[in-house]
């Protein structure tokens, strides 16, 4: 009865984020990416000889999720598909030996993590034994091509003005500064989110979709992981001459977590003296970033949700001149004065019907508003199911282009 109690709350979740799923009218997205990580290793006794046979369990802490598999003839084993992150907890097992575990372990992007296990024989008391390496972090064997990863850690501690992605993919050491690597033109890139293609299909001004409109496409809070690749050799990515960037969201665990966060600043953050020398012309402006993150398990060990809801609002200036208004301009207003600029906006409304509007203080609007909803399913140790919801609204108002003005 208790078992019936707690599992029908969880179905009639489940059902509704899947019944949503479809009447947003949401489709599958297919791509090419690395969203996982992976573990391999040899099992062996004392002397060296292999294992085989012998059982290799790893437990992803926060979320209960696990993975088994056994060693083959030579002792090797291979757990693919796993979880970026951690920690983990592996135990390796084998009768008549003693039991051996590694506890915090972590994965990154895209990673196979080499783990070797020595088994000493159960019927033989010893002592532990602590063996203490280096580990090159650039050249070793879990490298799959020059590649820059952004762990968790990075993400949560480093400082973002935009709180954008590409403030983390310019740690890369061939990146720009903005968007293009190696010298390469930003549209050349392939950027992935959660292992399925997130390119701009239209891509005159930005490579991700929602960069015309000066809109970071998922909000920053619920990314989990960064990766930067530009020559990888895995066989997984493909399709670009650039750089790839795959970022994968996060998921889920068993405990509950909620924040709520609010960036704001105006024109009172930002100077407005040249030289020592105040401007006239102090334009308004303001920025305006709030969201919400809310995650959990709803059957502990099996089946967990994460929401997060962001909307951002901006004011900028529509144009930095202001007409002089006694003949003699001060400093930061333009030469044109202003009775002249009313004669000419009412003559076009008197002649030809068109109102021009303002002729200074007016400004342009940047809203967007943004929702990333992802529920993962542990339906057995070998297959695991993941729906991710994505919605982004954006408007930005842009000036006359340059060349029209020229």
């Amino acid at each position: 009865m208790h078992r019936t109690a707690q599992l029908l709350p969880a179905k009639l979740i489940f059902v509704c984020f899947t019944l949503l799923f479809i009447a947003l009218g949401a489709t599958p997205a297919f791509g090419q990416g690395v969203t996982t990580a992976a573990m391999s290793g040899l099992v062996t006794d004392e002397q060296g000889d292999p294992l085989p046979g012998a059982n290799v369990v790893a437990v992803h802490v926060p979320s209960g999720t696990q993975y088994g598999t056994a060693t083959r003839n030579a002792g090797a084993f291979n757990l693919r598909n796993m979880r970026v992150g951690g920690p983990y907890t592996v135990t390796v097992s084998f009768v008549g030996f003693e039991p051996q575990r590694k506890d915090d372990v972590y994965l990154s992007l895209g990673q196979d993590l080499r783990l070797d296990f020595q088994l000493a024989l159960q019927a033989v008391g010893l002592e532990g034994i602590e063996v203490t390496a280096e580990q090159d972090e650039v050249l070793n064997a879990d490298r799959t091509g020059a590649a820059t990863f952004v762990n968790p850690d990075q993400v949560a501690q480093l400082p973002s003005v935009k709180r954008s992605t590409r403030d983390l993919t310019r740690l890369d050491p061939r990146s720009d500064g903005n968007f293009s690597f190696g010298g390469r033109n930003w549209l050349y890139n392939n950027v992935s989110l959660d292992g399925s293609y997130f390119n701009n299909p239209f891509g005159l001004d930005d490579p991700s979709p929602g960069g015309q409109a000066n809109a970071e496409p998922v909000p920053f809070d619920a990314v989990e992981q960064v990766q930067v690749s530009i020559a990888p050799f895995d066989v997984r990515e493909g399709g670009f001459t650039g750089a790839n960037i795959n970022t994968v969201t996060k998921s889920g665990t068993n405990e509950f977590t909620a924040s709520v966060y609010s960036f704001f600043r105006n024109e009172s953050f930002i100077g407005n003296t040249v030289s020592g020398e105040e401007v006239v012309a102090n334009p308004d402006l303001s920025f305006n970033q709030s969201g919400f993150t809310l995650g959990g398990p709803i059957v502990k060990d099996k089946l967990f949700f994460f929401v997060n809801g962001e909307l951002e609002r901006r004011d900028d200036p529509g144009t930095n001149f202001a007409a002089s208004t006694s003949g003699t301009p001060s400093f930061g207003q333009s030469r044109v004065r202003a009775d002249v600029m009313e004669q000419i906006r009412q003559r076009m409304m008197d002649v030809y019907g068109y109102d021009t509007g303002p002729y200074e203080g007016f400004i342009h609007e940047t809203n967007n508003d943004k929702i990333l909803a992802k529920l993962d399913w542990n339906i057995n140790t070998n297959n695991n199911l993941t729906f991710r919801y994505n919605f982004l609204d954006a408007v930005r108002d842009l000036p006359p282009h340059p060349f029209v003005l020229s």
